[in-house]
C-alpha cells in the first residue's frame, strides 16, 4: 500500500433508502439499468437481467456473456430461496498434456498453483471454460419475469452501440493489463491504443474518448431475439466456440450445449436467530457455513472487538476448504474479475446475483466473431494431478463466489461481493453485522473489517483500535492496511436490505464505480 496515500482523505457513500426497490451494482450505470426495469413493474429477477447484462457492456473485465457465476433469489410470496448456479466447466476436448509445469515456481495469478509452461492456464485460448452467464440470468427470467427478455437486453445494447466511456478508473485498469492484452489481435484491437498502448484518459471532464463495440452490440442483439439458445447451441454459440478453436483451444458447440445453468435446494445456515440461505457445491457458500458454524461457538461481546473471533472462524473455515476443495495459499493479485449485484423489489422479493470471468480481463482473449471478452475458468483448476480440485476434461470449477440471503430481527437482506478469495471474508462479516449487531447497512458497509483467505497473513483495516490489532496477532501474523480506491485490501461487497417499511441499498465505499440505485418514482 502506497505510502504517498493522503492520510487526512475520506471518502464515503450515502446509503439508499426508500419504500420501493434497489439495485446496489458494482456499476452505477447498470444499477440504474435494473432501478428503471422495476420502475416499469418489473421483477427484481428483470432487474437483475437488466443489471447483469449491463455490467457485461461497460466492466467488461469484470464480467460478461463468456463467464459464469451464481446467484441466491428470495421469493416473498412462497417465502422460498432458490440456489442458481451457472458456473464454468472444463472443456470435454481438453488435453492435460497442454499444461505441461514448468518447474519455474508459482504462478503469479489468484492462486499459487505450480506454474504451468507458458502460464497456458493463466491467458489465451486453453484457459477458457465453458461459460453459462446468459443461461444463468435466463433461467431464472423464464421462473419469475415479468416483462420480455428482449426488452431487458435493450439497456446493455444501446450501451454496447455508444460505447463505453473511458475515464481515469477505466484507463488504468486498462493499463494494468496492457502487455497480456496486445498478445491477443483482438482483444488489442478493442481495448489498446493503436493496438499496442495504454488507452490515455483525459484530464477535464469534457472529454469523451469511448471503446467502440460493435460486435458486442450485435452478439447481445442476437441474444435479445433467440434467447439463450442462440449461446448454448445456436450459432452465436458456434461462432465463439469456432474463435476459440482457432486460437488453439478446446470450446466446442457440445460443450456449450451441456453446461447450463442448474436450480439446486440452497444450503441453510442457522446462525444464533438467524437464518441464511447460500450455494451449495463447488462454490464459497460451505465455506460460509462452516465459518459462521465456527462463529457460533464464539462470545462476541461487542462489534468493535468482534475481529479476533472472525479470525479464527474464518481460518477454521479455510483450512477446511483448501483441504478438501483446492490448495493452499494465495498470492498477491491484481483485482479479481468478477462482480456483485443486489436486488430488491417492492414486492419484497430479492436477488443476490455474482458473475465473473475469474481473473481481470479473463483470458485477456476477445472472440472476434461476438465481440465477447472470454473467461480463463481453466485457471480455477490445480495443474497437479491426485488432488482435490485437479484439472480435468469436463469438470466442474471450484468458485469462490458466495451469493448469499439472511433473515434476522423481522429484516432481510440479500449480499455479496467480489474479490476471489476474500469474498467469504467480507459476507461473513457483513452477515455478523447484521444478525449479531442489528447494523444497518451503512454501519455495516462502514465497520473496519479483516480478511482471512486461507495464508498465514490476517489482512486487517488499520482504523482497528490497537488493543483489536494486537489480539489478532495472537491469532496469525497481522498486516494492517488502509482501505483504499485501489488495489482493494478487501472484497467489494454490494446489499441490499429490507425491514418491512424502508428498503435500502449499498455498495463497497472504494469501489469508484459502484452505487445503489433506488426505484425512480
Amino acid at each position: 500500500m502506497s505510502e504517498a496515500l493522503s492520510a487526512t482523505m475520506e471518502i464515503r457513500k450515502h446509503v439508499v433508502e426508500t419504500d420501493r426497490g434497489v439495485v446496489a451494482s458494482q456499476h452505477r450505470q447498470a444499477a440504474e439499468a435494473g432501478a428503471e426495469v422495476l420502475r416499469a413493474g418489473g421483477d427484481a429477477v428483470d432487474a437483475a437481467v437488466a443489471c447483469g447484462f449491463v455490467c457485461g457492456v461497460l466492466e467488461p473485465w469484470m464480467s460478461g456473456p463468456a463467464g459464469g457465476g451464481a446467484a441466491m433469489h428470495w421469493r416473498a410470496d412462497t417465502g422460498e430461496a432458490h440456489a442458481l448456479n451457472f458456473g464454468m466447466c472444463a472443456p470435454g476436448d481438453l488435453r492435460l498434456e497442454d499444461f505441461p509445469l514448468s518447474g519455474e515456481g508459482v504462478a503469479g495469478d489468484l492462486f499459487p498453483w505450480d506454474r504451468v509452461a507458458g502460464d497456458v492456464n493463466v491467458t489465451g485460448a486453453r484457459a477458457v471454460a465453458v461459460p453459462a452467464m446468459v443461461d444463468g440470468l435466463s433461467a431464472a427470467h423464464g421462473r419469475w419475469g415479468r416483462m420480455p427478455w428482449a426488452e431487458l437486453l435493450r439497456p446493455a445494447i444501446d450501451h454496447a452501440r455508444a460505447g463505453m466511456r473511458v475515464d481515469w478508473y477505466a484507463a488504468l485498469v486498462i493499463a494494468s493489463a496492457t502487455r497480456d492484452l496486445a498478445r491477443d489481435p483482438d482483444a488489442a484491437a478493442l481495448f489498446l491504443s493503436e493496438g499496442h498502448w495504454p488507452r490515455p484518459f483525459a484530464w477535464t471532464a469534457l472529454a469523451d474518448d469511448r471503446i467502440a463495440m460493435p460486435r458486442m452490440a450485435d452478439s447481445l442483439d442476437t441474444l435479445a431475439r433467440e434467447g439463450a439458445e442462440a449461446m448454448h447451441g445456436g450459432d452465436l454459440g458456434a461462432a465463439m466456440a469456432r474463435d476459440m478453436r482457432d486460437k488453439g483451444g478446446y470450446l466446442s458447440v457440445a460443450d456449450l450445449a451441456r453446461n447450463r445453468a442448474t436450480f439446486h435446494a440452497p444450503l441453510p445456515v442457522s446462525y444464533r436467530d438467524a437464518l441464511f440461505h447460500v450455494m451449495p457445491g463447488l462454490t464459497a457458500g460451505p465455506t460460509f457455513a462452516a465459518a459462521m458454524a465456527a462463529l457460533a461457538e464464539e462470545r462476541l461481546d461487542d462489534a468493535a472487538t468482534a475481529h479476533p473471533a472472525y479470525a479464527r472462524a474464518l481460518r477454521a473455515a479455510y483450512r477446511a476448504r483448501l483441504a478438501g476443495m483446492g490448495a493452499d495459499g494465495e498470492v498477491p493479485a491484481a483485482p479479481g474479475s468478477t462482480t456483485h449485484f443486489s436486488v430488491v423489489d417492492k414486492d419484497g422479493n430479492m436477488v443476490a446475483h455474482t458473475q465473473t470471468l475469474l481473473s481481470l480481463f479473463g483470458a485477456r482473449v476477445v472472440s472476434p466473431s461476438t465481440g465477447f471478452l472470454m473467461n480463463n475458468g481453466i485457471m480455477w483448476f490445480d495443474p497437479v494431478q491426485g488432488r482435490p480440485n485437479s484439472l480435468g476434461p469436463g469438470k466442474t470449477c471450484l468458485m469462490n463466489v458466495c451469493p448469499a440471503l439472511g433473515a434476522a430481527g423481522g429484516r432481510r437482506t440479500a449480499l455479496g461481493a467480489s474479490g476471489g478469495r476474500k469474498i467469504v471474508s467480507a459476507v461473513v462479516q457483513l452477515a455478523s453485522s447484521f444478525a449479531d449487531f442489528g447494523m444497518d447497512l451503512g454501519a455495516a458497509f462502514e465497520r473496519p473489517r479483516i480478511d482471512v483467505s486461507g495464508g498465514e497473513t490476517i489482512v486487517a483495516d488499520a482504523r482497528l483500535p490497537r488493543p483489536v490489532l494486537e489480539a489478532l496477532a495472537e491469532v496469525g501474523d497481522v498486516r494492517a492496511v488502509r482501505r483504499t480506491l485501489l488495489p482493494y485490501p478487501f472484497a467489494c461487497p454490494a446489499a441490499v436490505l429490507d425491514d418491512g417499511r424502508v428498503r435500502s441499498g449499498a455498495t463497497e465505499t472504494m469501489t469508484a464505480w459502484g452505487d445503489a440505485v433506488a426505484e425512480p418514482a
